[in-house]
């Protein structure tokens, strides 16, 4: 058996590779996150991690995917996805559920170097690993927040059939912000005009509660 059958799962797109992290992956996207996500007046994160010390950012990164990845479980888990275009990762795409056995509900959470933004990879990836988890995973839906002024992700969002679910006003850099709930029931998923290559589910099936 297997101990950890998701270094075997792949994702692909016309343009894209996704697969879970590993540590020469996770050490690359320390180093982008390193680089910029976003300009510096702009906090599009609920969880401001980007707000860490150089040096305790590319830490912190790194830090947060070993811990999700120790903590996976059949009951809770979150893939996080690395991002490659030709080679290079560009950025993360998490899909992560609880109790998906009963739920068959995900949520996602992504982000992409800035040199790698307005190129049209968030969606991408996004719909991705969409496509994976309605049509390989057999979930029925999704959900996603964003802060009601980031409109790179409600734009993905909204292109992808996702509905705006309610909001609610948190405090962001000791300010109020609102912050947006989206819901996409997997019949309301706008596919994108190319399909998934999966590789790998099989063997990992028991470990998502598939």
């Amino acid at each position: 058996m297997d101990p950890w059958p998701l270094r075997h799962l792949v994702l692909r797109t016309p343009r894209l590779e996704l697969r879970p992290d590993d540590d020469a992956g996770l050490l690359e996207l320390a180093g982008l996150a390193g680089q910029g996500i976003h300009p510096p007046a702009e906090m599009p994160f609920i969880v401001p991690f980007t707000d860490r010390a150089p040096g305790e950012l590319e830490r912190g990164v790194a830090q947060y995917n070993w811990r999700q990845r120790a903590e996976l479980s059949p009951a809770k888990w979150t893939i996080g996805f690395l991002v490659r275009h030709q080679g290079r990762v560009i950025g993360n795409q998490s899909l992560s559920a609880e109790e998906f056995a009963i739920t068959r509900e995900v949520r996602t959470g992504s982000w992409l170097g800035m040199a790698h933004q307005g190129k049209g990879f968030g969606t991408e990836m996004r719909a991705a690993v969409l496509a994976f988890a309605f049509d390989h995973l057999g979930a029925v839906q999704a959900r996603s927040e964003a802060f009601a002024d980031n409109h790179a992700s409600l734009g993905v969002s909204r292109r992808l059939g996702y509905r705006d679910n309610g909001s609610k006003l948190v405090a962001r850099r000791g300010q109020v912000a609102t912050e947006m709930g989206l819901r996409l029931p997997a019949a309301e998923f706008v596919r994108p005009d190319w399909t998934l290559d999966v590789e790998g589910l099989d063997a990992c099936r028991e470990l998502l509660g598939v």
